[in-house]
């Protein structure tokens, strides 16, 4: 027990021990009213908690099982056969195990329907875990017989309260721009925060932790900004500048900016993908694949590699051709619906999926390929697309 690893050893026991995740686990939350009817009846569904790491989701499992006093089965799909776990159903468990599969996306098509019967007959109360949308990745019969329940990066106030209950433990203490320093860092995962602080516990002997000493155990200098601050969107801003005005030079290095201040690389992706769009749009379609693939891959991968698909991703957008064309011409349709409300749509446009629609005109004179004008007839002859040329 003693060579456990710092999140390992203060990892919550009991749901009031728990920090964050208010909308799961707060007095009126889908998880304390389960576990509060579990209790009456014995029946606790499965589940599938999906959130990014360091949110809690396996500590959430294990607090379950010991509410409800069952057996718990922890697996990683990373390393295990279906099996390991169909060994659980050998053990005469007087109630259903709770069995909990991390990384539940890495399980095939194959291997996720071989846990079907065991869920549907109520063998296994199965909880997966996943950083991944399991609308993607968890086959549909397996989603429909559990229920997905997201959670949320920890916010900086339940970071801080989390890293002081570790400091108390620890029994050291942290100057100010040292705890923001760490908080920022740690992107909302608690696992990063305390690890990160019990190696800077590690590196020196002093009662109290200095910026250089997170420094140090992160491996990289500070280069954080404010995340509420002004520089902060700033750098966000003139990275996509930089990107709309061709720059590559400068848009590396606001993503370089973003990347050493540990920026949530998902956050860049996105912003990426809105600009493929937005501004690159018909003058080279592919860079939404492009942009697709980068958020793609920072998902699957995360830090540190994934700042590679980044910066691969920035230079191919920095460099295509721009038309916002396609942008300008939605946001002026847009302007138009708010002006004008719901505009009654032509007759010949209409579906007529009665035959009394069909007797009033619905669809009369529609033709496939027509050149008139298929808008309504105030609109008629606007135009809102306009073709770079």
């Amino acid at each position: 027990m003693g060579n456990e690893p710092l999140p390992e050893k203060l990892r919550p026991k009991k749901i009031i021990e728990f920090v964050g995740q208010n909308e799961l686990i707060g007095k009126d939350g889908i998880i304390k009213t389960l576990i509060n009817n579990a209790k009456k009846t014995s029946f606790f569904p499965s589940l599938i908690f999906w959130g990014p790491p360091g949110s809690g989701k396996t500590t959430l499992a294990r607090i379950i099982a010991s509410e409800l006093k069952r057996p718990f089965y922890e697996f990683s799909a990373v390393s295990t056969s279906i099996k390991e776990i169909e060994k659980i159903m050998q053990k005469g468990n007087l109630f259903p195990p709770i069995v909990v599969i991390d990384e539940i996306h890495r399980f095939n098509k194959a291997q996720q329907a071989k846990l079907l019967p065991f869920v549907e007959r109520g063998d296994i109360t199965l909880v997966g875990a996943t950083t991944e949308n399991p609308s993607f990745e968890v086959i549909a019969p397996l989603l429909s017989r559990t229920r997905v329940l997201t959670l949320k990066q920890h916010t900086e106030k339940e970071l801080k309260k989390i890293i002081t209950k570790a400091l108390k433990y620890l029994k050291v203490e942290i100057e100010k721009d040292a705890l923001t320093f760490l908080i920022e860092s740690s992107n909302g995962d608690a696992r990063v925060a305390l690890t990160v602080l019990e190696i800077a516990h590690n590196l020196t002997t002093q009662n109290t932790l200095l910026t250089s000493h997170i420094e140090q155990a992160l491996q990289r200098r500070q280069y954080t900004f404010d995340k509420k601050g002004e520089d902060y969107y700033n750098v966000i801003s003139a990275f996509i500048k930089s990107m709309r005005a061709s720059d590559v030079d400068a848009a590396l290095y606001y993503l370089a900016r973003m990347v050493e201040a540990g920026q949530d690389p998902l956050y860049i992706a996105r912003r990426m993908v809105v600009f493929a769009s937005e501004d690159i749009g018909m003058a080279q379609p592919t860079a939404l694949v492009i942009a697709n693939e980068v958020f793609r891959a920072c998902e699957t991968i995360g830090y540190p590699e994934c700042q590679i698909n980044l910066m691969h991703g920035v230079v191919y957008l920095a460099l295509a051709k721009k038309d916002r064309s396609v942008y300008n011409a939605y946001m002026s349709a847009l302007s138009d619906v708010h002006k004008y409300g719901n505009l009654p749509v032509l007759m010949k446009v209409r579906n007529p999926v009665t035959k009394l629609m069909k007797e009033v005109g619905y669809g009369e004179g529609y033709e496939k390929y027509t050149k008139e004008s298929l808008l309504p007839e105030k609109l008629k002859d606007k135009k809102y697309y306009r073709k770079l040329e």
